[in-house]
């Protein structure tokens, strides 16, 4: 086979002499590929190579031993017929990879974590080449029609359960009016087109931090927004604020990562750390987290714009802190302060129903107003963005504003002329 050939992956044992073990083999199945896990005493670099009729993969190992059972692939595992060992001479242990099709392999080490010690890792991806051989079905999936989707909002209500959070004078628990206020935030959310929310917490029960985050994630949100109420020893303090993730914060959680890079995959806008050396990881994770921020920035000031209009703010201007549920490298994320439990005014506020509908309301207008210049391209809103006709602007100008063709403006608006108005309303189409 064409892709047969040496893949390096660090040193040959941890000290000279040793015996490397294979303490454990395991595998999962993911939507794209198969992955194998080899637990091993140390670092191993193994001489990989393919073969054909029937296809197998076969790595060899100078100085293993096999001190685990092989696992037995299910029916229905992809690529992986079987796996077996063998000894093709004194002092190499041969894994040999039973194949049900061609795959492209990457093979890779990982070092010890809290978790795990050294692991060898394969993963096994289809081929290419068989694909490129049906041109009528790639030709049909060209044609198919594209499918908008929803914009995904994370509505994350604060404490829960055993954990009450802040308590006001008359004994308003702040889990409860957040919870309030974010499923009528939910509701709001879920009548709007191109809009859906998702709560990470739908009753009266505590869900750790990070979990949150992995909720979030899970539902493959566009953004996440948690929602609390504050609290401080004066009873005046008052009004309103937006958090998002601090520098400080944000370069924590990434030295975090970056120290367990295994379960760092797929955190940077689905590119895996897993396989990537430090340097590379860490501008990786730099530049997601940056953009990331930015995107959070411009989000909470649309938030904090709409709640100015509904009462006081504590703060005027975003503020920054090291809030755990707002460590997501890759999803906008932000924290809204409603108001003060301990001041008895605003304790009675919170607990009334109009004025939950009122914040609720306001941060809605707030992603909305976010998602106007900042939806996914591949969403209902994208697709429906509109142009104002200002004065001197024509067609040519438009479309090259949106990185699209004027004839496709065109269409997509039913012109047969390039004459326009000022105040006339353009539709921009999904790629612009």
């Amino acid at each position: 086979m064409r892709w047969i050939g040496w893949i390096c992956l660090g040193l040959f044992f941890a000290q000279a002499g040793w015996a490397l073990e294979i303490r454990g083999v395991r595998y999962w199945n993911a939507p794209d590929h198969v992955r194998l896990v080899f637990d091993t005493s140390g670092q191993v670099k193994p001489r990989v190579f393919g073969l054909e009729d029937p296809d197998r993969l076969v790595l060899d190992m100078h100085g293993a031993k096999l001190r685990a059972p092989l696992p037995k692939p299910a029916a229905g595992t992809p690529f992986l017929k079987a796996l077996r060992s063998g000894k093709p001479r004194p002092g190499v242990l041969r894994m040999v990879l039973d194949l049900k099709t061609p795959v492209r392999p990457k093979v890779f080490s990982l070092l010890p974590n809290e978790h795990y010690g050294h692991r060898l890792v394969v993963d096994l991806y289809a081929r290419g080449g068989k694909q490129a051989e049906k041109p009528r079905q790639v030709e049909k999936l060209k044609a198919a029609p594209l499918k908008y989707r929803d914009v995904v909002i994370a509505i994350d209500a604060g404490h829960g359960g055993d954990d009450p959070g802040a308590i006001g004078r008359a004994g308003t628990q702040e889990k409860d009016v957040v919870l309030s206020i974010a499923r009528k935030l939910a509701s709001l959310i879920n009548q709007s087109r191109g809009m859906k929310a998702v709560l990470t917490r739908k009753g009266d029960y505590y869900i750790p931090l990070r979990r949150r985050m992995e909720l979030d994630r899970k539902a493959r949100a566009d953004l996440f927004l948690s929602i609390h109420a504050d609290s401080f020893k004066n009873p005046k303090a008052s009004g309103a604020g937006v958090y998002i993730l601090s520098r400080r914060g944000a370069s924590s959680e990434a030295a975090r990562w970056l120290a367990a890079q295994e379960n760092a995959s797929d955190l940077v806008g689905g590119v895996s750390l897993d396989d990537k050396d430090d340097v590379l990881a860490k501008v990786l994770l730099d530049l997601s987290q940056t953009a990331t921020r930015e995107h959070s920035q411009a989000l909470a000031r649309e938030v904090l714009r709409q709640l100015q209009r509904i009462g006081r703010i504590h703060h005027h201007g975003v503020q920054q802190a090291g809030f755990v549920v707002l460590k997501s490298p890759d999803i906008p994320s932000v924290l809204v302060e409603t108001a003060f439990i301990s001041n008895p005014r605003e304790e009675h506020r919170l607990r009334s129903s109009k004025y939950q509908w009122y914040w609720a309301r306001a941060i809605q207008r707030g992603i909305r107003a976010y998602f106007h210049s900042h939806a996914p391209p591949d969403t209902i809103l994208a697709a429906e963005r509109r142009h104002v006709i200002g004065r001197g602007e024509s067609l040519a100008k438009i479309a090259r504003q949106y990185g699209i063709s004027t004839r496709d403006l065109m269409d997509y608006n039913h012109l047969t002329g390039t004459r326009i108005k000022a105040g006339q309303i353009l539709k921009i189409p999904l790629g612009g």
